[in-house]
């Protein structure tokens, strides 16, 4: 999920509504030059990006791009997969070949969203004294991005709840990309333990999220709510490595 802390559109620019139907590929058919996303598939999304050639990184780093312009001025209903063409001055028919729906793009966004976060904290590591508090203020980098662009972040939240194929896989590298920023934080937990402590986090961010895109709680709160859940995870185990 998510500084001059975090992402910004090459150009910069409401509310969610309903998906972007009207356009979207047909779900049975995968995306060209990338791995096949349906279930039983052995798909990861740095891998299929990797097999583009540079004109094709090039023209779906575009359409990313052109997401990120129209989420972040108008919302999610205002990422039309037409505007994207427009913007990226890229085909319809290409972006199906990248992208199987309006919210997989928007969940591709959020993946590149995570990795600009992921670059930021490796140029300036985590601030605190406790694995906690350095937790907590990779998780507070995240949140104050994501406050500053509203309309974006919304978009992004909303996209994550599409039962899209692909949506899932970006949310998979969503949360790999998570827990490699962690890893050094919580180098002397078991890597089953840590993985077990961000996946919980990951859900609580998200269920977080989802209430403050539905206008029932502010920033303020997602940010407390993840302070409490990583203290409440974290802490026992600080404790124990004082000992």
């Amino acid at each position: 999920m998510l500084v001059s802390d975090g992402p910004r559109p090459s150009v910069q620019v409401s509310e969610p509504g309903r998906s972007d139907r009207r356009h979207q590929a047909p779900a049975h058919a995968p995306a060209a030059g990338v791995a096949d996303p349906r279930p039983g598939a052995v798909t990861d999304v740095a891998t299929q990006a990797a097999t583009l050639s540079a004109e094709q990184r090039d023209r779906r780093r575009r359409v990313i791009d052109a997401a990120f312009e129209l989420g972040a001025e108008h919302g999610y209903d205002a990422v039309q997969m037409r505007d994207v063409s427009a913007i990226a001055n890229v085909s319809l028919a290409t972006i199906y070949r990248y992208f199987s729906s309006k919210d997989h793009l928007l969940a591709a966004a959020m993946t590149e969203w995570t990795a600009r976060l992921q670059a930021r904290v490796a140029q300036s590591p985590p601030r605190g004294d406790t694995a906690a508090d350095q937790l907590i203020d990779v998780l507070n980098r995240g949140c104050r991005a994501m406050a500053r662009q509203p309309k974006l972040s919304a978009a992004l939240v909303r996209a994550l709840s599409s039962s899209d194929e692909g949506v899932r896989e970006s949310a998979e590298a969503v949360q790999q990309q998570i827990e490699a920023m962690a890893s050094g934080i919580l180098v002397d937990l078991a890597p089953r333990v840590r993985s077990d402590i961000l996946a919980v986090l990951g859900h609580v961010w998200y269920s977080t999220l989802v209430a403050w895109a539905n206008g029932r709680i502010d920033f303020d709160q997602v940010t407390a709510e993840l302070d409490r859940a990583v203290h409440v995870l974290v802490d026992p185990y600080d404790r124990l490595s004082a000992q």
